[in-house]
């Protein structure tokens, strides 16, 4: 881009913007919005982008990974789980603690919404926009196993890429549905604690790492995401039960798909009243930037659900194999799902879920092949409460250890048989199948390391 912007910066942003390309337009749009704070986030496109994580504290406490961390933190001021990356981490996706879910990689202002949501214990919550699934990682991380939590994600195959990330984070009291915004409303009217609403935007907050986002930008686009997202929060409002809250987040700067957004709503829904609204702009705080509002439904009521029928499993494989692998069985009880399936569940699921395409709810055990049965994946990572009869735990520096997460069998005792967990420093990233001193690998293919 060649044209100049003299009144903040003069020639050296007019080369910053070359690099980065920005939209002439929306950086006029920003230089209005912001005044005498345009040069501050003018000056923020010069610099790399932030990256964070968030602790996964359904696996570990806060000041235990401090304490065990491989690279260095430092405090966001948003969530006392988050927290900025110091310097840079090539391959961090890659690490054995990531790999078990300690940790959750999170763009750092992103964790605004789940702050605002300021779910607890038991709550019924709903992330409707949910995938890849770090909100909703952090909601379940927040509701410690108890309550319920619905991750919604309408395209199938960000459906699939929100149930992995659930799963490895190990949440075991979740259901993942790959449904649009009306039929989730039908199926669940006046249920949720909390419905939060991260919608689909512009992205002018991703600018600074995304050329994609920049490459799509338009005033068009922003006032057609307007639309989408007021219809969405329409739609969305109808789940949140009398006194519970709705959550509107995006990652984007324009007023229209922000503000604008909030005060219809609201001129239409007197019902509700906007108790908290923030924004987060590159330049003034920790990560790309973001927006996030609560909304606060008047009254007291709730449309409670009958419990989803579904039959006990009461299989001698799986209840003999559970046997085998536990000295202290996950908290809950087995379920046949209609699918073949074993999920366990730690409370009845709402009926509603018939009417959606479930990809996963629970902790999905494993299935009955030839009357017997073989343990999935989501079995060893999920924070189930249960304790292993024994595990094999290699160091982080133990040379099997990139092998076992490579797909590779390892070496284990020679008197072992069947199922074993498999751990890094302590904490399961896979299992296996033990045979005469060899620990055959069932790291499923497509989560392996190469």
């Amino acid at each position: 881009m060649k044209t100049p912007l003299p009144k903040h910066g003069g020639r050296r942003y007019t080369i910053l913007m070359e690099k980065k390309n920005l939209p002439t337009e929306f950086l006029r749009r920003m230089e209005a919005q912001l005044g005498v704070e345009y040069p501050a986030f003018l000056k923020s496109y010069g610099l790399p982008p932030k990256r964070g994580l968030r602790v996964n504290t359904l696996k570990i406490g806060v000041e235990e990974f401090r304490r065990i961390s491989p690279f260095p933190l430092a405090e966001t001021g948003i969530l006392p789980e988050g927290f900025l990356l110091a310097e840079e981490m090539p391959g961090i996706g890659n690490h054995p603690y990531h790999l078990a879910g300690l940790f959750y990689l999170q763009e750092p202002s992103a964790m605004a919404a789940i702050a605002a949501a300021e779910v607890r214990p038991g709550m019924r919550v709903l992330d409707l926009c949910a995938a890849p699934g770090g909100k909703s990682g952090g909601i379940a991380a927040r509701l410690s196993g108890e309550g319920f939590l619905l991750a919604n994600e309408i395209v199938p195959n960000r459906a699939r890429t929100l149930a992995s990330t659930l799963e490895r984070l190990g949440v075991a009291n979740a259901a993942v549905t790959c449904a649009k915004p009306e039929t989730i409303a039908e199926a669940f009217p006046d249920y949720f604690d909390v419905t939060l609403v991260d919608a689909p935007c512009s992205g002018e907050g991703m600018f600074r790492k995304d050329a994609g986002a920049v490459a799509e930008w338009s005033p068009a686009h922003v006032t057609a995401c307007a639309a989408r997202q007021s219809a969405i929060l329409e739609t969305a409002a109808k789940t949140v039960r009398g006194g519970g809250v709705l959550i509107y987040s995006t990652c984007t700067f324009s007023a229209e798909e922000n503000e604008n957004v909030v005060e219809r709503f609201l001129a239409a829904h007197p019902g509700f009243s906007l108790e908290h609204m923030r924004r987060l702009y590159p330049h003034s705080s920790p990560g790309e930037g973001h927006f996030v509002a609560r909304l606060r439904r008047a009254g007291d009521g709730f449309c409670p659900q009958e419990a989803l029928p579904l039959k006990p499993c009461r299989d001698v494989a799986y209840h003999s194999a559970i046997a085998d692998l536990f000295i202290q069985p996950p908290e809950g009880c087995a379920y046949d799902l209609p699918d073949g399936r074993i999920a366990i569940l730690r409370a009845p699921l709402p009926h509603g879920l018939s009417a959606l395409w479930t990809l996963a709810a629970g902790v999905q055990a494993g299935e009955i092949r030839k009357g017997r049965f073989l343990p999935a994946h989501s079995l060893f990572l999920a924070a189930h409460g249960g304790v292993y009869r024994k595990t094999l735990d290699l160091p982080l520096a133990d040379a099997c250890l990139p092998r076992f997460l490579a797909g590779e069998a390892v070496p284990c005792p020679e008197d072992w048989r069947g199922y074993i967990p498999v751990c890094a420093g302590g904490f399961p990233i896979g299992f296996g199948k033990a045979v005469e001193g060899t620990l055959k690998n069932h790291v499923p293919k497509g989560l392996r390391v190469v």
